[in-house]
């Protein structure tokens, strides 16, 4: 397929570089472009801007910060990437938005005769690499059948429903994953106060009821004490936050995720914006006198 990869950073980089090596035609945008240019070693057609890059495509992928600036780089007046776009076109995008901006993103496109999916991604930079990203997508159904070939050389893709469902489905991803962050952390924290070998209660629970992939790959970090950014605190209080914009949207009551935003927020603004999620960790330590 050709396929542009819009949005060439943690998570685009190897994503489109996988796709490079699954033999699709890549046609490469970033804003700055020195980061798009180290995939045209694995052969992937870097293009100054965002229109040009997908004139080229039948299927066009964002990867970009938020719901704004996907907005921006598909329809900005002067810029938009949706103008240059052929009918016939689908858009994939993987960034992950709020629901309502992708059904209106999905809309917006469809009066231009260009399909829509929106299917956010989980498993972070390592799933990007390794091509085990879970994909959440939302649309119809055979537009997702299209975009199969793209998805299969980036991980496990999942039809969730209607546009907007698959960033319902991340959202929820991304309340479990920073609600279980904090309990790690909040857990493995008590341990060590009291004594005990943070690294042997991490061991020692894994496998029973408690354990969970936050707690293999955040409860290691945090017992290592590394924090070096994956998926940084501001991305996910940003993701909290649209989980509880969601919520209020359609008259439901968060009040767990309502806390662990507070914590991700006073986090940040205590100095951790760009530590990996897991160094929520560093801010409840701070709370008790811990390192």
């Amino acid at each position: 397929m050709n396929i542009a990869v819009l949005g060439i950073g943690f998570m685009g980089q190897p994503m489109a570089r996988r796709l490079c090596e699954a033999g699709h035609a890549v046609h490469a945008w970033n804003r700055t472009r020195e980061k798009a240019e180290r995939l045209a070693r694995y052969g992937a057609q870097v293009h100054d801007t965002a229109r040009e890059a997908a004139a080229a495509a039948e299927l066009v992928i964002c990867m970009l910060e938020n719901g704004a600036i996907v907005g921006g780089v598909l329809f900005d007046p002067e810029t938009g990437a949706a103008a240059a776009m052929r009918p016939g076109t689908l858009v994939v995008d993987m960034s992950s938005i709020k629901p309502r901006e992708a059904r209106d993103h999905a809309a917006r496109l469809s009066e231009r005769g260009i399909a829509h999916l929106d299917a956010p991604v989980s498993g972070g930079t390592v799933g990007a690499e390794a091509g085990t990203l879970a994909i959440m997508a939302g649309g119809k159904a055979a537009d997702f059948e299209r975009a199969r070939p793209a998805f299969e050389a980036l991980g496990r893709p999942t039809h969730v429903g209607p546009h907007g469902a698959g960033q319902l489905a991340k959202l929820a991803n991304q309340m479990i994953v920073g609600i279980t962050i904090g309990a790690v952390a909040e857990a493995l924290l008590m341990c060590e106060k009291g004594g005990a070998d943070m690294a042997k209660v991490r061991e020692a629970i894994a496998g029973g009821f408690a354990d969970s992939r936050v707690l293999q790959v955040h409860g290691q970090r945090m017992v290592d004490r590394d924090f070096a950014p994956r998926a940084r605190m501001s991305v996910q209080l940003k993701d909290m936050r649209n989980a509880l914009d969601t919520a209020e949207e359609i008259g439901f009551e968060a009040p767990i995720t309502a806390l662990f935003e507070k914590l991700y927020a006073e986090g940040i603004e205590h100095g951790l914006t760009d530590l990996d999620h897991a160094g929520l960790f560093v801010e409840l330590a701070s709370r008790n006198g811990m390192r």
